[in-house]
C-alpha cells in the first residue's frame, strides 16, 4: 500500500529527538506492514529549506528513507475548484497539490495532521482515505490485533509524585517549561489521572479549581472572573486508543459535578501530539482566547464556555449538554456488547478488570450504534435513552447518548464496515455478519455522543410503573419514541445532574 505522508509528519519524525516515541510507533506500524512510505516533490523541497542547517543537512541524507514520488498528477477540474474557493498562500497550495495525488489514485493513503487538507479530504469525498496518526493507529490495531505488543490499562488515580519524573513521557514538558521540575515537586501530593503501559505513562491529566479571584494578569486578554477547572496539564502519546476523548470526558464529567462556568487550558502546538489534542478541544468547543506569557514563550489559552446551552446541529460544541427540544428515544442493548460501549456504566455484576480501555470504542465520546429498527426518524440532538436488555427483573436502562447523525442507504459491505469499525463494538467479521443478516433490512447507523452514565439503575418493571414502557411485551425492539415526561422521570429516579438538560 502506498501511503502518502503529509510534510509536518515527516519533519516531526526526522528532526525529533530520539525520545519522540509517538511518531516513531507510527513509522513502526508502516514498516510492520511493509507499506511504502512516499512524499510529494514538494516535501521534498521544502525539507532542504529547513531554517536549521544541520537540521537540513540531515533531512537531505534522511530522504532516502522515503520514496519520493517522481511525477506530480495533474490537477483534477474537482481539486482545481477547491483551491480557488480555499488557497490563501503558497502552504495552502502546496496542500492542494498533495492532496491531488490521492484524489489522483496515485498514491492509496494519506496522513497527515492538517486540519485545511481534513477538511479537503471531505470536500473531495475522499476522507476514507485521509488519516491523522492517531486515527490511522487505531485502524491498524483493529485491523492487526495479534501485532500490539501492548496493554492499554484502564485510567486510574494516583499521586503525581509516585510518577517516575525522568521517565521520557516528561520530556516534552520539561523541554517546553523552565521550571518544570520545581512545579513537579509541589504538585507531588496532588491526584491526576492516568493511564500505564507495561507500568508506564501514555497519558496524563491534572485538574485545577480555580476561583472568582485567581489572577489572570499574565493573560492576554484577561480572563473575567468566573469559577473555572483548569486542565493543567494533559498530555496523550499518540496510540490509536482514543485516550483523548477518555480524557476529555473525564474533564466534562468534572466540570459539571463542580458547577464551574468556564474550562480553559494553555497548550503548545509544537508538537504532533499538541496539535492533535489542539483540533481535538476545538471540536468540542474549545476556542482560542489569547496568550500566557512565560519563562518558555507566549503559551496559547484555550476556553471553552460551561454555560447551560444546547447546539442541536453540532453538539460537540456544547457538550455534555443536551435539549429536549426534538425526539426522545429509548433504544435496546445487548449486555454483551453493553459494557464495552458504555465503560463508565457497569454493572455490579460485572468485573471493571474484563472491561479495560485497550479498545477504541470504549475510550471514545463519540461512538456508533447499529440498527435495523422500522423508526428511522433520528436527527441531530436528539436523545437516546440505552436500554441493557434483560427480562422482567435485570433489563435496565444505564445511559444517555446524543444523536450527532445517522447514515442510511450504505452502498456496501466494505462500506458498512469502514464506517462502523472505529467507533463500533463489533469485529469485522460481526459487522459482516449484520450486515448480511437481512438482505432486505440492512442495518443503517446511528453517529452519537456518549454523554451520561446513571449513577442509579431501574429496571424494567420500575419502568412499566412510571409509563415509560406500557409492558413486558412492549419493551424496544428498536428506537422507540418516549415522553420528555418520560424522560424526566427516568432522570430523576435515575439520581442524573439535571442540570446537563437546558430546558
Amino acid at each position: 500500500m502506498k501511503i502518502l505522508l503529509d510534510t509536518n509528519i515527516v519533519i516531526h519524525r526526522e528532526a525529533a529527538t530520539p525520545v519522540d516515541e509517538d511518531i516513531g510507533l507510527l513509522f513502526r506500524w508502516l514498516d510492520n506492514l511493509y507499506h511504502i512510505k512516499c512524499i510529494h516533490p514538494l516535501t521534498a523541497e521544502e525539507l532542504k529549506k529547513h531554517e536549521d542547517p544541520k537540521v537540513r543537512k540531515s533531512l537531505e541524507v534522511k530522504l532516502a528513507n522515503y520514496n519520493v514520488l517522481k511525477t506530480k498528477a495533474p490537477m483534477s477540474d474537482k481539486v482545481r475548484r477547491i483551491s480557488t474557493q480555499l488557497d490563501k498562500n503558497q502552504n495552502d497550495l502546496n496542500d492542494t497539490q498533495i492532496i491531488n495525488e490521492l484524489y489522483s489514485g496515485r498514491v492509496e493513503a494519506l496522513i497527515t495532521e492538517d486540519k485545511k487538507l481534513l477538511d479537503k479530504a471531505s470536500l473531495l469525498g475522499i476522507s476514507d482515505q485521509v488519516y491523522t496518526i492517531d486515527a490511522f493507529l487505531e485502524k491498524v490495531t483493529a485491523e492487526n490485533p495479534g501485532l500490539i505488543d501492548y496493554r492499554v490499562l484502564s485510567v486510574q488515580k494516583e499521586y503525581l509524585g509516585n510518577l517516575d519524573f525522568n521517565d521520557e513521557f516528561f520530556t516534552p514538558f520539561k523541554e517546553d517549561y523552565p521550571g518544570y521540575k520545581e512545579w513537579f515537586n509541589r504538585k507531588a501530593d496532588e491526584v491526576v489521572y492516568v493511564c500505564l503501559s507495561e507500568g508506564k505513562p501514555i497519558a496524563l491529566l491534572y485538574l485545577k479549581v480555580e476561583g472568582k479571584d485567581e489572577d489572570y494578569s499574565d493573560i492576554e486578554p484577561p480572563l473575567l472572573k468566573k469559577k473555572r477547572l483548569k486542565i493543567g496539564t494533559l498530555k496523550v502519546a499518540l496510540n490509536g486508543f482514543r485516550l483523548g476523548e477518555r480524557f476529555l470526558k473525564i474533564v466534562f464529567d468534572n466540570a459539571i459535578r463542580l458547577k464551574v462556568d468556564e474550562i480553559y487550558v494553555t497548550i503548545f502546538g509544537k508538537r504532533i501530539e499538541q496539535q492533535r489534542l489542539i483540533n481535538l478541544l476545538e471540536e468540542y468547543g474549545f476556542n482560542f482566547h489569547g496568550f500566557k506569557r512565560g519563562p518558555g514563550g507566549n503559551e496559547p489559552v484555550y476556553v471553552r464556555p460551561c454555560e447551560r446551552s444546547a447546539n442541536r446541529a453540532s453538539p460537540k460544541l456544547t457538550y455534555p449538554f443536551f435539549s429536549t427540544a426534538g425526539h426522545i428515544f429509548i433504544v435496546p442493548i445487548y449486555p454483551e456488547y453493553h459494557t464495552e460501549l458504555f465503560p463508565d456504566s457497569i454493572l455490579r455484576t460485572e468485573s471493571p478488570m474484563d472491561f479495560v480501555e485497550n479498545q477504541p470504542h470504549r475510550n471514545a465520546i463519540s461512538k456508533v450504534y447499529i440498527s435495523r429498527s422500522l423508526e428511522r426518524n433520528l436527527e441531530s440532538g436528539d436523545i437516546i435513552v440505552f436500554y441493557r436488555t434483560g427480562g422482567y427483573y435485570k433489563g435496565v436502562v444505564t445511559t444517555i447518548g446524543i444523536a450527532e447523525s445517522v447514515i442510511g442507504n450504505i452502498k456496501s459491505e466494505k462500506d458498512f464496515i469502514r464506517l462502523c469499525r472505529k467507533r463500533s463494538v463489533f469485529t469485522d467479521e460481526e459487522l459482516s455478519k449484520h450486515w448480511n443478516f437481512h438482505k432486505i433490512n440492512r442495518p443503517f447507523i446511528v453517529n452519537f455522543l456518549y454523554t451520561c452514565s446513571f449513577p442509579k439503575k431501574i429496571n424494567m418493571q420500575e419502568l412499566i410503573e412510571m409509563g415509560v414502557i406500557p409492558s413486558v411485551n412492549d419493551a424496544p425492539r428498536g428506537f422507540m419514541q418516549i415522553s420528555i415526561k418520560n424522560l424526566m422521570d427516568i432522570v430523576r429516579k435515575c439520581q442524573v445532574d439535571e442540570s446537563i438538560i437546558v430546558d
